[in-house]
């Protein structure tokens, strides 16, 4: 037969009982064994405890763990027992089970009793199925007041702990929820002090939410009701207490009694609201507009606020006494307390500084929003909390101080880059401004006699008129190297205008310092009195004292107030880093924001262009219009020297400021190479090496061409062929043959080539050029790293062997004056030794090698061609054609040429 009765899947039915009160599931539990499993299913009972918040699964695995462990030792033990030696008679007999029925009455109730006598009784045991009533409440009410305490979390027990819970508190809930007033619940009878009143409410609420039956909504309506109402009460006796001031009494005891109700936060905030700090007069009277108007000369002074923070911590840590005596756990009353001190007092006084202060002056704005930040954070960190507090007051205070500064500080760090820009910007425009009058006023005056529109508009061919006019037109004045005083001249008759040769004539001097101050801002020297009437004259001091202020084109006292006002402002913004989070990223890359603007307005706008126009100035350098050569040094080219150095000290300046200022507090990382403040000091370094790199490119241009110009004045034709002395009876005093009185005077007496071979040393020319160009490679020891050192050596090294040996090319050298060149061959040897580079010492290595062709007696031109032939004797940098060359520089080239080139022709045929 079919049964046609209609019936539920199990899982409909178990998710059904999910909802049922929990008499009705003890009746669903008593209808069959299927039923019972569904409802004693342990997984019910224990969602119910988890909603209470009554289980851990940490502790009910590790009974479960242990139940486990014991069971298995007890099995043990029971195997152990029952193994026994064979030669031992067994312990009993089996015997053979007696006939039963399937179902014996008797011995189900024998079984029942028993179970019922091990089996402890829950909650549900004593319980009716009817809605439970509190007639007969538990004669200790500590048993329902800390009925929570004694749940225990074990599995396959669920149902038992939470019939415990529902046996003590579902009578008071029931009979809450039918209710009509506040007297009615006989939870108020039942228990007669406020704070077993409060606990037992607190416990019903737990209690609601394993509570999900039909009709939860309006029994969980109802406990909150009265709850209100008992809250409401003890409110009432705080507040009294409040009035009277009674600490330790009525304020100690309900709120101990919310506490313990819902945790108080309605007692806080009413401690918090009617607290008198909040209409205390002096707090009121504190006025933060005081730091602006106790100011001198329209700036801030932070003593008004520093004074007010103090009397306010010192009220602040007063009542922190007075909030552990009320409350049992003061920590979260006493910081809400801070929070409204915050948000109504320190919020309030910042406020109206920062707006008052942005309205007057931009700087005070900055230096009032770094220095309240400080004191404010400085204040909150000064907090003595409760004794039981367990808050890191590090992280609270700044947590605290963000809150106060977190509506102003995108604009305060958008100002303050602002303002750093613009002041950088401003310094180093008044100094371009300064310059750019100067240089103004000093073409003014020396051009001051003539037509200025047509030199304006043809420059460049009136300069051409000074470099290629001759020098004994133009009147004496050394360059800026010189340390002689303003002289007066007077120009050739036929190059004055008005024939009187009248004419006075400024010496520009080398500048103090490269900074501002000083007379003409410490550049130049004073102009002279008067102005030159003549108007090469007048040029050719103009061009002086062009190249004199090479070395001042920028300044180190700029950079300096620079650097001090990037410290300045990254010091402020640096302190915003405390914070962290998101405000402490933005500050960090405020700062390297600065660091990056620095270097931009510094090097681009101030550096950069000086170089520019010191390697301009080096352009317009002409050896040939100088009268004046002093020996230390080319002018112009010291001078640039002179700039590098400052350069380096700025450079070594930046280098300073970004290990203190950034890479030492972590604000920049080194490591990082995309790293902002990182990219633009290399950035700034790199654009420091190329403008020091093409300055001393174009200085050693210059000093060739000062050395050229030495080689071509200075060197005397009997300096190498000391028989021409003895053939012209005198010296003629020209140095150079040209008749135009541009040389060096000469001995005046016959100069034999006796005379040569009894003073070997080397000539005056190739001294004075040693010492020369020694003196300029000397000037960058110690300011140019040694990489860009050592390219500068080498580039000098061989530019003066070219330049040596195409004065080689135009000397006659006779076998007396191969002493003299030989031993200046080995002068300029021993300088290049100095230098440390190999590779250079190879070149004059072979230079004096080929000075002693020269040395070599007509009578042995066999050897003189073999000397020429031999390409290894001159390491690779002759070849047998080049030295060749050199040697028709002989004086007695002629007597000797057809000897030589016979023995040479010889040894090529040899060789084939």
């Amino acid at each position: 037969m079919l049964d046609s009765r209609p019936s539920l899947p199990a899982e409909i039915l178990v998710a059904v009982l999910d909802f049922l009160p929990v008499s009705d599931l003890m009746r669903v539990a008593q209808c069959s064994w299927r039923m019972r499993e569904m409802v004693y299913d342990d997984t019910r009972w224990v969602a119910r405890l988890k909603s209470m918040g009554c289980w851990n699964e940490i502790e009910a695995r590790r009974r479960f763990d242990e139940a486990r462990r014991r069971k298995r030792e007890a099995l043990d033990k029971s195997k152990a027992a029952s193994k026994q030696p064979a030669s031992d008679p067994p312990s009993h007999t089996a015997s053979k089970p007696e006939d039963t029925t399937i179902f014996d009455a008797s011995v189900e109730a024998d079984r029942q009793k028993r179970l019922s006598a091990t089996i402890p009784v829950d909650g549900f045991e004593t319980m009716t199925l009817e809605t439970a009533h509190p007639n007969d409440p538990p004669k200790d009410p500590r048993d329902v007041l800390e009925v929570f305490k004694n749940v225990r979390s074990i599995r396959g027990y669920a149902r038992q702990e939470y019939g415990k819970i529902y046996g003590a508190l579902a009578p008071f809930y029931y009979d809450l929820a039918r209710a009509q007033s506040h007297t009615d619940p006989i939870v108020f009878q039942a228990f007669r002090d406020p704070e077993q009143q409060a606990q037992m409410l607190a416990n019903l609420h737990v209690f609601a939410r394993s509570d999900w039956a039909q009709g939860w909504m309006l029994r969980e309506e109802k406990l909150s009701t009265m709850s209100g109402i008992f809250e409401s009460a003890v409110l009432r006796e705080f507040e009294q207490g409040y009035e009277f001031w009674d600490v330790d009494g009525r304020m100690r005891r309900y709120a101990h009694v919310l506490h313990e109700l819902n945790g108080g936060h309605a007692v806080v905030e009413l401690f918090i609201h009617k607290h008198p700090l909040f209409g205390d007069h002096e707090v009121i009277a504190a006025n933060s507009v005081d730091c602006l108007n106790r100011a001198v000369s329209g700036g801030i002074t932070l003593d008004p606020s520093r004074i007010f923070f103090e009397m306010l911590l010192r009220k602040v840590n007063e009542q922190a006494a007075i909030i552990e005596r009320i409350f049992p756990r003061p920590e979260a009353p006493f910081w809400e307390f801070v929070n409204k001190v915050r948000e109504d007092i320190i919020m309030e006084y910042t406020t109206s500084l920062f707006d008052a202060a942005h309205e007057r002056s931009l700087e005070s704005y900055l230096k009032a929003v770094s220095g309240l930040f400080e004191q404010s954070l400085l204040f909150f960190g000064s907090l003595v909390p409760p004794e039981s507090s367990a808050v890191d007051i590090e992280a609270k205070s700044k947590e605290m101080t963000m809150r106060v500064f977190e509506p102003h500080i995108d604009l305060y760090l958008q100002e303050e880059i602002d303002f750093f820009t613009r002041h950088a910007d401003a310094e180093v425009g008044t100094w371009e401004k300064r310059l750019s009058e100067q240089d103004a006023s000093v073409e003014s005056f020396y051009m001051s006699n003539f037509n200025r529109q047509a030199d304006k508009t043809d420059f460049l061919s009136s300069f051409k008129k000074v470099v290629m006019m001759p020098v004994s037109v133009l009147p004496s004045f050394p360059m800026g190297g010189s340390s002689s005083t303003a002289a007066a001249t007077k120009p050739a008759a036929s190059s004055s205008p008005n024939g009187s040769g009248a004419n006075t004539l400024a010496q520009p001097s080398r500048s103090e310092g490269p900074g501002l101050g000083g007379s003409m801002d410490g550049r130049r020297s004073p102009l002279p009195d008067k102005a030159p009437t003549d108007e090469l004259a007048a040029k050719a001091a103009l061009m002086a004292s062009r190249l004199e202020g090479i070395k001042s084109l920028f300044s180190i006292e700029v950079a300096l107030n620079l650097v001090h006002a990037a410290q300045a402002s990254l010091g402020r913004v640096a302190q915003f880093i405390k914070l962290g989070g998101q405000c402490g990223e933005e500050a960090r890359e405020q700062c390297e924001a600065i660091f990056v603007v620095l270097l931009r307005i510094l090097g681009t706008k101030h550096v950069q262009p000086g170089f520019e126009k010191a390697v301009a100035h080096l352009s317009q350098y002409n050896p040939r219009e100088v009268s004046h050569h002093d020996q230390s040094g080319v002018a112009p080219l010291v001078q640039f020297i002179e700039l590098v150095n400052v350069g380096d000290l700025i450079s070594q300046m930046i280098e300073v400021f970004y290990e203190q200022q950034l890479a030492g507090p972590k604000i920049a990382d080194k490591n990082d190479f995309l790293d902002p403040a990182g990219l633009a000091k290399k950035k700034w370094e790199q654009m420091l090496d190329e403008s020091v790199a093409a300055g001393l490119n174009k200085g050693i241009d210059v000093l060739m061409d000062e050395v050229e110009y030495l080689q071509g004045s200075t060197q005397l034709p009997t300096d190498y062929h000391p028989e021409l002395e003895s053939t012209n009876g005198s010296a003629n005093g020209n140095g150079n043959g040209n008749g135009n009185g541009n040389g060096i005077v000469g001995t005046g007496g016959g100069f034999s080539a006796a005379g040569i071979v009894a003073d070997p040393g080397p000539t005056a020319t190739a001294t004075r050029i040693v010492e020369l160009v020694s003196s300029h490679t000397r000037m960058l020891v110690g300011t140019t790293e040694k990489t860009m050192l050592d390219v500068f050596n080498g580039e000098v090294g061989l530019r003066l062997f070219t330049a040596v040996c195409k004065h080689l090319k135009r000397q006659r050298v006779s076998t007396a004056g191969a002493i003299k060149l030989i031993a200046d061959m080995n002068l300029y040897f021993e300088y290049i030794r100095t230098l440390r580079n190999p590779d250079l010492l190879a070149y004059f290595k072979a230079l004096r090698e080929l000075s002693q062709i020269y040395l070599i007696e007509p009578r042995h031109a066999k050897e003189m061609a073999t000397v020429i032939a031999d390409g290894d004797r001159f390491g690779g940098v002759f070849r047998a054609e080049e030295v060749y060359e050199y040697a028709q520089r002989r004086a007695d080239w002629y007597q000797v040429k057809n000897r030589v080139e016979r023995a040479m022709y010889g040894l090529e045929c040899s060789l084939m």
